[in-house]
């Protein structure tokens, strides 16, 4: 026959047990639910500290302005990258935007290229086109468009 004391204390220790199963229960949700919102915030900090890397690169690489004020007179310089950059973002060919400033094709290729660099009178007409927007580009050419004769067909 067993002894009363070890029985009782064996019944002790599991009805304790389950209490303190039922209590911890609690607490591993809420860890568990801890760890996960650390983890996301771990995540969204290092989202933010890459972004925030990318813009001090985008900063120290100085993306100048184009216009600036040199003892009262307005420079304006110039970059071939620029002039591409322009044109891809207004998304128009070396032609139309050729056309926008008064010039051919291909003093627009050779500017792209950096083997030509634009004359003092057109670079105004060229920063004046940094201002501009897709539709007002597109709008300016159809203007053109409209503007200049169409040049007839000789027939013999």
């Amino acid at each position: 026959m067993p002894n009363v004391a070890i029985v009782l204390r064996e019944e002790i220790s599991r009805l304790a047990r389950r209490e303190i199963r039922s209590h911890i229960q609690g607490l591993r949700k809420a860890a568990t639910q801890g760890r996960r919102d650390i983890a996301e915030l771990k995540r969204h900090a290092s989202k933010l500290r890459s972004e925030i890397a990318r813009l001090e690169r985008h900063v120290s690489q100085g993306a100048p302005s184009a216009i600036s004020k040199v003892n009262g007179e307005t420079v304006v310089r110039f970059k071939s990258q620029g002039v591409r950059a322009q044109r891809k973002r207004l998304g128009i060919s070396a032609a139309d935007y050729a056309k926008l400033i008064g010039v051919t094709a291909h003093t627009v290729y050779k500017w792209e290229h950096g083997t030509a660099r634009p004359r003092k009178r057109l670079l105004s007409k060229l920063a004046s086109l940094r201002s501009v927007g897709k539709r007002e580009a597109l709008a300016r050419l159809d203007q053109l468009a409209e503007k200049s004769p169409k040049r007839k067909k000789k027939t013999q």
